[in-house]
């Protein structure tokens, strides 16, 4: 139970979850890819070198810090992908990359086998389609009505007299994290937890018999020379992980069972990335070039750049380049003057996120994500003129670093062109 949980992260872990990641994946149960520094859609940035080089750098230096060694794999944020990505890849040594599927099937030429089997960028980065039909199902199931609403809190939900102990200042209703609800129907609609654990492990049935069926389908059709130690056809199912857990109580449910299972049938084998990539006969891998693509609606751009949210860019754009003109302009400064351009550095990424911009775009939170954008833009504009005038408050850089301290080791001089 939950007291088992606490006592597990508090004393086994230290409070360290990314130490237990370390641990498993030292074990070789896991493969740990990195990211952009704050999930930027990258193809919008490609026009910036600088900007694209301190998203990278940033992520591989935090993710040394963090597990000791360098990633070998590159998660492309929101599956953004262009063509122009594969230069960097190949810059910092990636060895694979992910993308939605549509960038194998639409790309040029287009992949022989689909997602079902790797592709080779001209720079020679492996590219690994995630499996359409995988990612619906999963999608599809989650949606049972049986599942807990995740949204439905009794915070919002219940008369305010009986959750007044939860309440904020002055009685305004929050979450409490007590949920009762299943998704479908109506206020009496009460959540059933061993009805919703009986279904997850049905759904990993169904969901592991149509996945060997459609790989066994897909092995008859290629001529991949199966056999034991041949090449395999392959399912990936990429996704984020608050699918699984904010979206899905029951996901990381799911997900286990979907292990436990998997590893006592015969027609199936788990695998990380690095492993499978390894395994193959790379003599047989396609060479072409994938199509511009992404996870958002639509399989392009619209998610992160319509009327919703298209406004931010110009902003962005003209901050980045006076982020390169500071760190030209001031090349190696000390004290007061290093840590304000460290913090711009910080503003700057964060303003990146592509969570904003697809917050505006769902109509999610909406408030926030402009605020978010705008505070960050303001930050930034402040130093930039600060820095111009030789005046900055101490004291307002102590608050903004104390509230914005993502990558306390941060280094503005990434952002300086390459000599």
């Amino acid at each position: 139970g939950m007291v088992d949980k606490r006592v597990l992260f508090t004393e086994r872990y230290e409070k360290k979850i990314l130490r237990v990641f370390d641990l498993y994946q030292k074990k070789g149960r896991l493969e740990l890819m990195t990211t952009a520094a704050t999930h930027a859609f990258l193809p919008f940035y490609t026009t910036s070198p600088q900007g694209i080089q301190a998203q990278f750098e940033v992520a591989i230096a935090s993710h040394r810090s963090c597990f000791g060694r360098y990633p070998q794999g590159f998660w492309l944020p929101e599956l953004g992908w262009s063509s122009e990505l594969d230069l960097w890849l190949r810059f910092y040594n990636f060895a694979y990359t992910i993308t939605d599927s549509s960038a194998l099937a639409l790309g040029d030429p287009p992949a022989k086998w689909g997602t079902f089997f790797p592709a080779r960028t001209p720079a020679g980065i492996f590219i690994l389609g995630r499996d359409f039909y995988l990612g619906e199902a999963l999608a599809e199931m989650r949606r049972d009505p049986a599942y807990r609403d995740n949204r439905r809190d009794i915070g919002y939900e219940l008369p305010p007299e009986k959750v007044k102990p939860f309440l904020g200042a002055g009685g305004i209703r929050t979450p409490t994290g007590y949920r009762y609800w299943k998704t479908g129907g109506g206020r009496k609609n009460l959540y059933d937890p061993a009805a919703a654990s009986e279904l997850a492990r049905k759904q990993v049935r169904t969901f592991l018999d149509a996945g060997v069926s459609r790989l066994e389908a897909a092995e008859k059709m290629m001529d991949i020379s199966g056999g034991p130690d041949g090449n395999h056809a392959l399912a990936l199912c990429a996704c984020n992980a608050d699918d699984l857990g904010r979206r899905w109580y029951e996901g990381p449910q799911f997900l286990e069972t979907l292990f436990r299972e998997g590893l006592t049938r015969e027609d199936i084998c788990f695998m990380t990335p690095g492993e499978y990539l390894f395994k193959q006969d790379s003599s047989s891998i396609q060479t072409m070039v994938p199509e511009f693509s992404s996870g958002g609606s639509n399989g392009y751009a619209e998610t992160w750049l319509d009327a919703s949210n298209d406004w931010m860019y110009r902003h962005v754009m003209r901050a980045l380049d006076r982020m390169v003109e500071l760190a030209e302009r001031f090349p190696d400064n000390t004290g007061l003057e290093e840590r304000t351009l460290n913090q711009a550095a910080r503003e700057i990424l964060l303003v990146q996120a592509s969570d904003w911009s697809k917050m505006l775009y769902q109509q999610e939170s909406a408030d926030y994500a402009r605020n978010q954008i705008e505070m960050s833009l303001r930050n930034f504009t402040t130093i930039y003129e600060a820095l111009g005038s030789n005046y900055i408050s101490t004291e307002w850089l102590t608050t903004l670093e104390q509230r914005h301290n993502i990558f306390p080791h941060i280094n503005y001089r990434i952002f300086r062109r390459k000599r």
